[in-house]
Order: C-alpha cells, then sequence, then structure tokens
C-alpha cells in the first residue's frame, strides 16, 4: 500500500438535515449539498434553500467536517444572475466551495476567491485536462468511466508535471466509489430531453432509463426485454477493493445519493469511512470484514451491486429490479410528540400498521439523523403496557436518544436474500 500525508476524505450526499445528520454520524469528512435550483437533483432530491446555508455551515463546521454546494447544471444566459447570486451567498456563509462543471461557474468561481471542484459532468479523462482546469481548481471529480490504471496513470502524471491547483498544492483526484450509476458519459444524458422535454443536465431527468421496455420490430411484431432493465446499471460498490482505488492516487471518495435518505448516508459513510481507516493503518481487510460491509450495505438502497468500470469492464450490469434490492424494509409507523429527558421516554403517534414488543425501529429526524433499536417495552397512553400498539393509538416506549416531534418512526422488516 502506497504512503499517504493527508487523511482519506469521505464525502457523503446530503438532501436533507436527516442525512446531514447521518453523515455525521457515519464519520464522513465532508458533504456537499444542492438548493433549490441549478444543480443535478432539482427536482429528485428535497433540497435546501439559500436560507440554510448558514445552518449548514455551522453545523459542518461543529463536526469538523467540510460543506460543498453543487452548482453543476448547464447554465443559460438567464441563468448567470442567479449563479452569481449562489456562489456569493456560499462564500458569505463560509462553505468550503462549490462543486460545477459549466465554465461560467468555474470562472466566477475563481474571481472572487470561491474554491472550485470540477464536477464529474466535465469529463475529465487525461492530464492534460487536468491541467486545463488546474488554473481553477484544486479537487476535480474524475470521469466515472475510467478504469484504475487510467486513474493511476493521471494521478502519476500530476505527480510528475508537478500540475497544481490555485492554492499551490498538487491537484487532488475525486471519484465516485459507491451508489447510483447513470447510463450516460459521466450523467450527460439527453433521453429525458428528447423524450419529455425534461433536461437531465439541468436537473429535470424524468429517469427514462429505470423503466422497462418493450422492442417491435419492422413487422411490428412486440416482446417486452424479459428479467433486465437494459439501460439501469446496477449500484456501484467498491469496498471489496477500495485499497486499490486508493493506491491509484484517490484522495477523495464520492458516495452518490442527495436524494437518499439517512440510513443509507449513515451506514454507507460509516463502512467506507472504516474500510479508508484500514487503508491509513496499512491493514488489509480480509474476506470476513469485506462481508460484513457489503452486508451491512445491502441493507440499504441499491439497485444491487457491480464494480462498475473501475477494474476494466468494458459493459455495464443491469439491474433486473426497478427499484430497491435492499434486505432491509422501512414500514412508515408514525410520527414522534413529547420526550420526557429524565426518564428518557418518547411519545409517538401511530398513523399506519402496527408495532409489537420485539419489533426492530429506526426514527429518523433533522437533529436526530437516524437512530436503531429493539422494541422492549410498549406502554399505551393510559398508563398501560402493552405487546403490540395499532393504527390511530398513541403510546410511548424507552429510547436512548433525544426524540422532537415530527420525528418518523419506521418498522424494519428483512427481505429474503435472493440467490
Amino acid at each position: 500500500m502506497k504512503e499517504f500525508k493527508e487523511k482519506v476524505e469521505v464525502l457523503a450526499p446530503v438532501g436533507s438535515y436527516e442525512s446531514l445528520m447521518g453523515a455525521v454520524q457515519g464519520g464522513a469528512n465532508s458533504v456537499y449539498f444542492g438548493i433549490e435550483q441549478l444543480n443535478m437533483r432539482a427536482r429528485s432530491s428535497n433540497n435546501f434553500t439559500i436560507e440554510d446555508l448558514a445552518e449548514i455551515s455551522r453545523i459542518c463546521k461543529e463536526n469538523d467536517m467540510k460543506s460543498y454546494l453543487t452548482l453543476n447544471t448547464i447554465l443559460y444566459d438567464h441563468d448567470i444572475h442567479l449563479m452569481k447570486h449562489i456562489i456569493n451567498a456560499a462564500k458569505k456563509n463560509n462553505l468550503d466551495g462549490i462543486i460545477a462543471m459549466d465554465h461560467a461557474a468555474i470562472n466566477y468561481a475563481s474571481q472572487i476567491g470561491m474554491s472550485v471542484n470540477i464536477s464529474t459532468q466535465a469529463n475529465i479523462t487525461n492530464a492534460e485536462t487536468v491541467k486545463f482546469y488546474a488554473h481553477f481548481a484544486d479537487v476535480m471529480v474524475l470521469s466515472r468511466e475510467l478504469t484504475l490504471q487510467q486513474v493511476d496513470k493521471i494521478s502519476k502524471q500530476i505527480a510528475k508535471d508537478k500540475i497544481t491547483g490555485p492554492s499551490g498544492k498538487l491537484v487532488s483526484l475525486e471519484t465516485f466509489f459507491h451508489g447510483a450509476l447513470c447510463m450516460a458519459v459521466s450523467g450527460k444524458c439527453y433521453l429525458s430531453l428528447h423524450s419529455m422535454n425534461s433536461s437531465a443536465n439541468r436537473g429535470a431527468c424524468k429517469q427514462n432509463c429505470r423503466r422497462t421496455y418493450t422492442i417491435t420490430d419492422e413487422d411490428g411484431n412486440s416482446f417486452e426485454v424479459d428479467n433486465e432493465y437494459i439501460m439501469s446499471p446496477k449500484d456501484l460498490c467498491t469496498v471489496g477493493f477500495l485499497d486499490k482505488i486508493l493506491d491509484a492516487g484517490v484522495k477523495i471518495l464520492k458516495i452518490e445519493g442527495r436524494s437518499k435518505g439517512a440510513d443509507y448516508v449513515k451506514e454507507v459513510s460509516s463502512c467506507y469511512r472504516e474500510a479508508a481507516d484500514m487503508w491509513e493503518a496499512k491493514q488489509k481487510p480480509d474476506a470476513e470484514q469485506i462481508q460484513d460491509w457489503e452486508d451491512r450495505l445491502s441493507t440499504v438502497y441499491n439497485r444491487g451491486f457491480w464494480g462498475g468500470y473501475y477494474l476494466g469492464k468494458k459493459m455495464g450490469e443491469w439491474t433486473d429490479a426497478q427499484g430497491s434490492k435492499a434486505t432491509r424494509q422501512k414500514v412508515y409507523l408514525g410520527k414522534g410528540g413529547k420526550y420526557f429527558s429524565k426518564i428518557k421516554v418518547a411519545e409517538f403517534s401511530m398513523e399506519n400498521s402496527k408495532l409489537a414488543i420485539g419489533d426492530k425501529i429506526m426514527i429518523t429526524g433533522p437533529s436526530l439523523g437516524s437512530f436503531e433499536m429493539e422494541i422492549k417495552e410498549l406502554r399505551l397512553a393510559s398508563g398501560e403496557t402493552t405487546q403490540e400498539v395499532k393504527r390511530g393509538e398513541t403510546f410511548s416506549m424507552p429510547v436512548g436518544v433525544k426524540i422532537r416531534p415530527s420525528d418518523k418512526l419506521y418498522r424494519l422488516e428483512e427481505r429474503p436474500v435472493e440467490a
């Protein structure tokens, strides 16, 4: 394993305060997020507002995390004023940088002294392109289609040619290493624009690729493509060979998933932080440890896993399911109410389904992040203990963390693992 000087950075996606706290709990070193407009998840994620920047910055600094604002869509002339307003606000609120691919945003950030990371949508695939963007940025997110050999070559060329960014330090490489992959080159896709006049490159993807399709031949005969969603790749998972990615010179590990929940952000951040820590300690995980990470990663949202193009595969692996293949399912039950801090008991209102002694639950909230436990005791509003509570009932139970009104309660159910 290679020597390292700086701590490997695990960069987590956040689309809400819940997922932001999930990143904190998972040990992420930095987070990236969008606000209402001009980001690639403008419609599919619960984005923050510009008024949230101060609070996000505060939370990140209190937890020693960096904060990056995504501003990575194609920009038109009528977007320039808003783009400048957003970057000015990011700088005013002391965010660590923006993530951009449009030259207008990159240039303006550079002009006002705001740090910028070059987005994967810029499709950086060689060291000469790194040299070009080094005039503006210290960090570059490489194209998702590169092999480890190609990543390693770019990394070595940066060191050999002493390619430095505005800070005077060698350019750092960032790659996606876990989460959803797009069928298009580094996320640039035009299917949604052509079919529904809704541009993915403006943050309004309709996800045509995640659907089933029927093929019709020239004689009008039709048949459904069976078993696979032929344009919907499985999710990227590299925990089994993360050491090879880090050995190739990657310094920042980027998780995909700004529309995912707090449990996803927490679990994925935690697994990869543990794996990166082992690499930094020059320890190689055994097969049992890797399997444990893979099992944990499989409990949160995923479309099945493959290793992407890093190991030299030329064709993608396609999912055979429309939605998540997670081995664990969340069933929404209700919301939190009063919390009695002296006895650490929380009150909840049951809006759906039922809950019984022995069930495993998850509670999520803007201040809580994600918390899990097994039910040991249930008590109705009357004070009577019970083995089960049903829809429409108010109940309480001991909880080891502070619960706030509107925190969400879920029952966790195991799904059978497919052969």
